[in-house]
């Protein structure tokens, strides 16, 4: 019998999770265009305030897989990312995430990010949580830092089953956008986020092998690189 509670337990907290998952993934579909474009202006905050609600609540487990926490971790430093933005831009006008400080601390050290009960920066979820925990070099299009030259927001919520497809398809179409990394004859130019964290993506080879493993068109090792700038704009309209 109390094998059978615990079971019954353990469904039930997994069928708690996906609906809230869902909530997140139907408001990403309803105002996240498929480039990413957020429409910070009509976004439902009452529907994300319940998804917030959740992760105040929910501890993640060590027994779940990795991808699951994966999952879990990137969903919530999107959404309160987003919720950050959205309280910014009903006090002030905000163009960029940069623009947002609380007691002489930027959006990325705020201490807001309330999930299982214990409060954290954007910046312990994503280089704590996320990095040293759970290291992946895709985590970098996973996590949105709600600007132009930021990887895309996934319009998708991200789950234990979807997260390797999608983080593999969204580094695949970060690297091969040109607005983001400009591959030419004469050039290669590619996002700063590639320097920024160097040793994240060089752990099994030079940067340009990285590179190649999600070029469309490849290129030679000796191919001399330099960094285009950021664009910190909010990634709205």
């Amino acid at each position: 019998m109390k094998k059978i509670c615990i079971v019954t337990i353990m469904l039930c907290l997994s069928f708690a999770s996906s609906s809230q998952t869902a909530i997140f993934n139907d408001l990403l579909q309803k105002h996240v265009s498929t480039d990413g474009i957020v429409d910070y202006k009509n976004f439902n905050g009452q529907k994300l305030k319940e998804y917030i609600n959740y992760l105040e609540k929910t501890t993640p487990d060590t027994s779940w897989s990795e991808n699951k926490q994966k999952a879990f971790w990137i969903n919530a430093y999107n959404a309160y990312t987003i919720y950050l933005v959205l309280h910014a831009k009903r006090a002030e006008k905000i163009e960029s995430i940069r623009d947002i400080h609380k007691k002489g601390k930027t959006a990325w050290k705020i201490p807001f990010a309330m999930v299982g009960g214990k409060t954290y920066t954007l910046d312990h979820i994503e280089h704590i949580m996320l990095r040293k925990n759970l290291f992946d070099p895709r985590i970098h299009v996973g996590v949105n830092c709600a600007s132009v030259s930021c990887p895309k927001l996934s319009n998708i919520a991200f789950t234990e089953t979807n997260i390797a497809g999608e983080l593999e398809r969204l580094m695949k179409e970060f690297i091969n956008d040109s607005s983001k990394n400009n591959f030419t004859k004469e050039s290669i130019q590619i996002s700063p986020i590639f320097n920024w964290f160097e040793q994240d993506f060089t752990k099994n080879g030079a940067i340009i092998t990285f590179l190649n493993s999600y070029l469309e068109k490849k290129i030679t090792p000796k191919e001399k690189i330099s960094y285009l700038k950021y664009n910190w704009n909010l990634n709205g309209k």
